[in-house]
């Protein structure tokens, strides 16, 4: 289905999109960790789960717990798939006027490194930054941190979401975890799946249901002609 909506007639909507599990199969800093993480990664991860501490001084201490090269990275990252279906969402999002963003708690080296192999590199990316710091030594900048919130993220979508309605954008948010379970209270439509699917549904937080990017391409196009419609009425 392809539906082509003049710019007079675009609605001033962004989609911001979570990254690992939602975009990529597979949590990428996790199966960094797995593959090179040195004792004591896992430790930090019961803490964080266990809410003792937030998602930024988990991954911070994660990150400089990570022994690899430059090359044995970019060798790992060419490994991670992602779901096949999301370039054409974002197709389909473009053709209707709407930008993408990525907002993650995840590594945007990363992150870049994937879209790009996908032709998706010119997808905004807002996620915390990954510094090489010796051949084998890395540490994380977390440049969209805020005090405020209050899950203690690393990257405070909370925050990117404001940001987009400062500029008085409406957002949809697509996502499946809990760093998503803030934001999906005050996103204007939600897609979510896993356990970001679970807890909007415990919660009763309005959202639209999808299992892969397929799903979302549908629901996104479905969304768009029932708002065209009531317009007309």
């Amino acid at each position: 289905m392809n539906i082509v909506i003049p710019p007079s007639q675009q609605l001033d909507w962004v989609v911001q999109c979570d990254f690992d599990g939602t975009i990529s199969l597979n949590d990428v800093a996790d199966t960094l960790l797995e593959r090179f993480g040195l004792p004591g990664w896992e430790h930090l991860e019961q803490e964080w789960e266990n809410g003792i501490i937030g998602s930024s001084d988990c991954m911070r201490g994660q990150v400089a717990l990570l022994d690899m090269t430059r090359e044995q990275l970019d060798s790992h990252l060419d490994t991670i798939e992602i779901d096949p279906q999301f370039p054409a969402f974002v197709a389909a999002a473009s053709r209707l006027g709407w930008a993408v963003h990525i907002v993650s708690d995840g590594l945007d080296y990363a992150i870049s490194s994937i879209l790009a192999r996908h032709g998706l590199g010119h997808l905004t990316v807002f996620a915390n930054h990954l510094v090489q710091e010796g051949e084998r030594k890395w540490r994380l900048e977390t440049p969209w941190f805020r005090g405020s919130c209050l899950k203690g993220s690393a990257n405070c979508k909370c925050h990117l979401l404001n940001l987009q309605k400062q500029r008085r954008q409406q957002v949809l948010y697509v996502g499946d975890g809990s760093s998503d379970f803030c934001v999906s209270g005050k996103a204007d439509i939600v897609m979510a799946k896993s356990r970001l699917l679970a807890y909007c549904q415990q919660h009763d937080i309005p959202h639209l249901r999808m299992n892969n990017f397929k799903d979302a391409t549908n629901l996104l196009y479905s969304f768009v002609e029932r708002n065209l419609r009531d317009k007309a009425v």
